[in-house]
C-alpha cells in the first residue's frame, strides 16, 4: 500500500473555520456548499487538516480519504468532486469554472448553476460509493 495521506480529519470546528473566512462572498458561498454537501452525503462536515471541509470517508489505495469536500480559499472555492463518468456533460452546463486533477474551482457561486453543481456532487458521491468502501 502507498503511504497514507498526510491530511487527516481533526476535531477543529467547521463553523469556526467558515466564520473566519475573510472574504464575505467566499464565506457565504462556503455556508451554502457546506449545507449542500451535507445534504448530498448525509454525513456531517469534518475539518481535514487546517483548510478542507470533508464529508464521509472512503478507503482507497492510499488509505482513508474524504468522500467529497471543499475548501474556501482566498481566490476561489475548491470542490473535491471530479472523476466520474458523465462529468463533462454536467461541467458544460455548470457555468464559469476551472478544473484540475479531482478539483473543481469556482470563483463565486453566483457564476454557476447551483442545481447543476448539486448534480455534480451527487454523481461524484454515487461514483465513490460504488467504487470504494465508504463510511
Amino acid at each position: 500500500m502507498a503511504s497514507e495521506p498526510k491530511t487527516r480529519p481533526s476535531d477543529a470546528s467547521v463553523a469556526d473555520f467558515i466564520a473566519a473566512v475573510d472574504n464575505p462572498v467566499r464565506r457565504a458561498d462556503a455556508e451554502v456548499v457546506c449545507r449542500m454537501l451535507e445534504e448530498v452525503t448525509g454525513k456531517p462536515p469534518v475539518m481535514w487538516g487546517p483548510s478542507i471541509i470533508g464529508f464521509g470517508t472512503y478507503t482507497g489505495a492510499t488509505g482513508e480519504w474524504l468522500m467529497t469536500g471543499f475548501s474556501p480559499r482566498k481566490a476561489q472555492t475548491v470542490l473535491y468532486v471530479m472523476g466520474f463518468e458523465g462529468q463533462d456533460a454536467l461541467l458544460a452546463r455548470l457555468g464559469k469554472h476551472k478544473t484540475g486533477q479531482s478539483c473543481l474551482y469556482i470563483a463565486k457561486l453566483a457564476d454557476v448553476d447551483l442545481d447543476v453543481l448539486r448534480q455534480i456532487a451527487e454523481a461524484s458521491v454515487a461514483d465513490t460509493r460504488a467504487r470504494f468502501p465508504t463510511r
